[in-house]
This record gives C-alpha cells, sequence and structure tokens, in this order.
C-alpha cells in the first residue's frame, strides 16, 4: 500500500544567532563590477567596513580605481585586501578573464555585483544600430557574462550570492527625456535575476536592487531632478551611501533565505 511521504527540507546554511553577526563578511570575498565610483563604490565601502576578507574592483574607464583601491586598502589596515582590475564588462572574454584572475588571487568569490552600466536615453526612432548595441551590450551583457562566469565559480563551490543593481527604471515608462530602451534593458537584467533565482536554486542565490534616482557622476539632467522632487515622496534624490545596506543584506548571511528578490530603493517614486 502506498503511503505520501514528505520530502525533506534541506538544510539551513550555519549562520551566527546574533543579527549583527550575521551581516558579517568576515571570511568572505567579494567582486563589485563598475566600483570606481557611485553605487558600487559604496558597495564596496560597505563589504570593507563589514571585513570582508578581500574586494576585486572592476572598472573600465576610471583608471583612478587603481589609487582608489590601495586608499582603501591603507584605511582598512591591510585586514582586508583590495584589488583593482580593469574589465570592459561588454566584451565576454574579458569578464571571463578577470573572474578566473579573482579566483587565482583569492581562492574563491563569495559575493559578485553586477553593477556597471551606462545611460541609454533618446526616441528609439533617433538611435543608430551602434548605439543600441553598444548600451545593450553594457547594460544587459555586462550582467549576463558577469552571471555566467560567477555562476561557473558559485556552482563549483556550492554556494554564492549574485547581486544585480538594476534600476526602478524597469517599472516606470513616465520619466522625461525619453529612454525606452534603458527602461527595457532594466526590465531585463531584473527578469534575468529572478529566472537565475530558480535556474541556481541548488547552489547559489540571486538578488536585485532597483535604486531610484541618486546623485552619482552618471547624475540625472535638470529636468529629471525637478520632476524627481515631486514624484518622490521623500522630495528628494538619494545618497549612494543610502545603498550600503541593501548591497550588505544580500551578501552577507543576513539574507539566506532571501532569493529572486527585488528591492526598490526609490525615496517612493513608485508608489502607486
Amino acid at each position: 500500500m502506498a503511503t505520501n511521504q514528505l520530502t525533506q527540507d534541506r538544510p539551513c546554511p550555519d549562520i551566527p544567532d546574533n543579527v549583527m553577526d550575521m551581516f558579517s563578511l568576515k571570511g568572505k570575498y567579494c567582486v563589485v563590477a563598475g566600483a570606481g565610483s557611485g553605487i558600487g563604490l559604496a558597495a564596496v565601502e560597505a563589504f570593507l567596513e563589514a571585513s570582508a576578507a578581500g574586494v576585486a574592483m572592476l572598472y573600465n574607464s576610471n583608471d583612478k580605481t587603481i589609487d582608489l583601491a590601495k586608499e582603501l586598502e591603507k584605511k582598512f589596515n591591510g585586514n582586508s585586501r583590495v584589488i583593482a582590475l580593469k574589465c570592459p564588462v561588454n566584451d565576454p572574454k574579458a569578464v571571463a578573464d578577470v573572474t578566473q584572475k579573482v579566483v587565482d588571487e583569492f581562492g574563491r568569490i563569495d559575493v559578485y555585483v553586477a553593477n556597471a552600466g551606462m545611460g541609454a536615453s533618446g526616441p528609439i526612432t533617433e538611435m543608430t544600430d551602434d548605439y543600441y548595441n553598444k548600451t545593450t551590450a553594457v547594460n544587459f551583457g555586462g550582467v549576463f557574462y558577469g552571471a555566467r562566469e560567477a555562476g561557473k565559480v558559485f556552482k563549483k563551490q556550492g554556494s554564492g550570492s549574485f547581486i544585480i543593481t538594476s534600476s526602478m527604471s524597469g517599472r516606470i515608462v513616465n520619466v522625461p527625456n525619453t529612454q525606452a530602451l534603458y527602461n527595457a534593458h532594466k526590465a531585463g537584467v531584473t527578469h534575468l535575476g529572478k529566472s537565475l533565482a530558480f535556474e541556481w536554486k541548488d547552489f547559489a542565490r540571486v538578488n536585485i536592487v532597483s535604486p531610484g534616482f541618486v546623485e552619482t557622476n552618471m547624475g540625472a539632467f535638470n529636468e529629471i531632478i525637478e520632476v524627481n522632487r515631486h514624484m518622490t515622496v521623500m522630495g528628494r534624490q538619494g545618497q549612494t551611501k543610502e545603498f550600503k545596506g541593501i548591497f550588505l543584506y544580500f551578501a552577507s548571511n543576513a539574507s539566506t533565505y532571501t532569493t529572486g528578490a527585488e528591492i526598490l530603493v526609490d525615496g517612493g517614486y513608485t508608489l502607486p
């Protein structure tokens, strides 16, 4: 006679009981793409402040990242290793090579933040093929290539946390200076992240941070800033340091039961 049998739960990771200890990254090695400034740099600082064993700062055009990495390592008294590696995220071979360099240097990768991106605005009817290909290769391809290489490492290790910087633009269409292509890029990487959370369910977590308007080097032009003041519940742009907590949450043991999540950090812009 057949009997109904329940499958057993997967074991809970061995995590601390103390909530502050859960947020520690002691012993963990992290990679942040687009790390030379803005939100990427804030994520790097958060990981170092949480005692990460090492952080690899990936950059492309900002060569000052090399000196910045040295300054950060000195700031944290050499307790954390900080390295800067040049990597155009739209080049699949470059992403594969730099990922291997990080593994060779650190021995493993526990956290990978796919943060690099570029603006893509203007009417679709006026965009050239070159513009479309360039922006799509960075904004979507950069996340895809990073996920492909980090996923191989995570699968081999049996663990890992992949974090995508998307945007509230993946949810909205009513922003001045038509940017349908950028909105589509961000909607795409958000859905990619959710799909990867399912695909990687046996060995890694995948989560998405979707910022609103933030004061960064990419910065919004005046028309958008003015719209933001009226549309955002908090009446202002965000500061990059206000993103430290959410990246640390997704990177750390504080979020071991969180995957496939998208958290909007937009000051209430997307509220109904």
